[in-house]
C-alpha cells in the first residue's frame, strides 16, 4: 500500500489503534465512493474490528493513502 508521508508521520501517530489492513480493505471492499473537486476519493468500509465505518481518503491516484479516520456520523443507507 502506497502512503503519503502526512499519513505516515501524523495520521499514524495520532491514531496508533489504524491498521494498514483496515485501510487495504476500504480500498479494495467499499460500501461508498466519492471523489473531491480537487480529486482525491473518499472511501468507507465497515470494520467489524473497529465496531464503526473507516472513512480514507485517498490522492486523485485513487491508491495512495492520505488519511484515515473511523467515522462517526456515516450511515450506509445515506444517498
Amino acid at each position: 500500500m502506497k502512503t503519503t508521508r502526512y499519513f505516515e508521520e501524523q495520521v499514524l501517530r495520532k491514531r496508533p489503534y489504524l491498521r494498514r489492513e483496515w485501510c487495504e480493505r476500504a480500498l479494495r471492499e467499499y460500501v461508498k465512493r466519492e471523489v473531491e473537486p480537487q480529486g482525491r476519493a473518499r472511501y468507507w468500509c465497515f470494520v467489524p474490528e473497529l465496531g464503526r465505518y473507516l472513512r480514507v481518503v485517498t490522492l486523485a491516484d485513487g491508491e495512495t493513502v492520505h488519511n484515515a479516520i473511523p467515522d462517526r456520523r456515516f450511515r450506509e443507507d445515506k444517498p
